[in-house]
């Protein structure tokens, strides 16, 4: 063992680390010309730009859940839009073409031997009660999984990645495993949030792989109660976002709802792009999709018709009164998780951060506000000793961020010191 200021950590492990969020895009982006597409180059490229770490949706559910599930998976996004373009391209994340399959477990083994050749490790995780089964061609995926009992979940992912570890030890690859988060910000998932029901999943895998790193990890930590989390979390693994003004924005144009009566309001017309379409007229994808992931069908339909400039302008011009409260909730949750590492001897990691969920083509995140707010973000890890973080979750390749190469060398150059 190798110890970070919080807890020990395998000595084979990188002593920080320094995280790109490939989240389930690693397949979903993965068709010709797409970012993902060559593997060995994606991992070059991070190499590059300073990164020793990746962290994926393995999919375990699909893979060995339950239901079986074909072993090639069809992608598809959310399909087309009326006028032109696909539902979802103005989106991070969702902004899913498809139109191919993956081979889905042959995949994740040339991930992880492209991993091997290049230096990195993986943190393991899953999307699938939030977001990856929306994205297929059809909806047997998310029909499989909706259909475990809701208090089994985490028992049904427990076994599912106790037989993922077991292929990966297989394979010779075990010894890439960073750690493994159950699932994704069980906070803001369809799994049970309960103490009990987590520690018993923490401990079926840790009883088959006691050397295998086990936790959730959480969107939103409880800074007013730490004490709340489930013991035998064996990482801390959160995702410190410091919203402001992008939350004072998504309030004023109603972003996040449904079935928001008067849907656009006069705010968010004003942002959209000439020649949006009218809300009536801009259809919907398939219903099974909204049930399938966390986005509402007001969300799309903003973030795939906004106007970046509008919605940069927005918030610069009214980021000053925020701008004290954003760097020190980065500050001030940093810290209190890495005090709940130490007093619990677990090393503590940040998956994800550090202003929120923007347009795909807005740069207020990607901008000298956001590039602070995250190099903050970086140095307080540090300071507090934390294992390791991720440099902005927009830093990947599916992100306009990726051809910030100086800067992501920059940042990565805080957390190695």
């Amino acid at each position: 063992m190798s110890k970070a200021a919080s807890g020990d950590i395998p000595a084979h492990l990188p002593a920080r680390l320094v995280i790109t969020l490939w989240d389930f895009s690693w397949y979903t982006q993965a068709g010709p010309g797409e970012p993902f597409a060559d593997l060995d180059r994606a991992f070059a490229e991070a190499g590059e730009r300073g990164y020793n770490t990746v962290r994926i949706c393995a999919a375990p559910l699909y893979l060995f859940g339950p239901n079986a599930l074909p072993a090639d998976l069809a992608i598809s996004g959310f399909g087309p839009r009326p006028g032109g373009g696909s539902f979802g391209d103005g989106t991070r994340w969702y902004n899913v073409t498809g139109g191919y399959s993956v081979p889905l477990l042959q995949r994740l083994l040339a991930l992880f031997e492209a991993a091997r050749h290049h230096g990195f490790v993986v943190i393991l995780s899953s999307w699938e009660y939030q977001q990856s089964p929306a994205f297929a061609a059809d909806d047997r995926w998310w029909r499989a999984i909706d259909a475990v009992p809701f208090a089994e979940r985490m028992d049904a992912l427990a076994s599912a990645n106790i037989t993922l570890l077991h292929v990966l030890d297989d394979n010779g690859y075990l010894d890439l495993v960073a750690f493994l988060e159950l699932h994704n910000e069980v906070d803001f998932s369809r799994v049970p949030t309960g103490g009990a029901t987590l520690e018993r999943a923490v401990q079926t895998v840790s009883r088959q792989f006691p050397g295998i790193l086990t936790t959730v990890s959480y969107g939103k930590p409880p800074h007013p109660d730490w004490e709340s989390l489930p013991a035998g979390l064996q990482v801390g693994q959160f995702h410190i976002y410091a919203y402001g003004v992008l939350d004072a924005l998504q309030q004023t144009i109603d972003i996040r709802g449904s079935g928001t009566e008067d849907f656009p309001n006069t705010a968010l017309r004003g942002l959209l792009r000439p020649g949006a379409p009218a809300w009536a007229d801009a259809g919907r994808p398939e219903g099974w999709r909204f049930d399938a992931t966390v986005v509402t069908d007001q969300m799309l339909y903003g973030y795939d018709n906004v106007d970046p400039d509008g919605w940069d302008l927005w918030l610069y011009d009214r980021y000053a009164p925020f701008r004290e409260r954003m760097y020190g909730e980065i500050r001030s949750r940093v810290a209190a998780a890495a005090a709940w590492g130490r007093e619990h001897s677990t090393p503590v990691v940040f998956g994800e951060g550090w202003v929120g969920y923007t347009p795909l083509h807005a740069g207020f995140e990607e901008g000298p506000v956001g590039k602070d707010l995250a190099e903050t973000g970086l140095h307080a890890a540090v300071d507090s000793g934390a294992w390791g973080a991720v440099l902005s979750s927009n830093a990947a390749p599916q992100h306009p961020l990726w051809a910030d190469v100086a800067w992501q060398r920059r940042a990565s150059a805080i957390l190695l010191g």
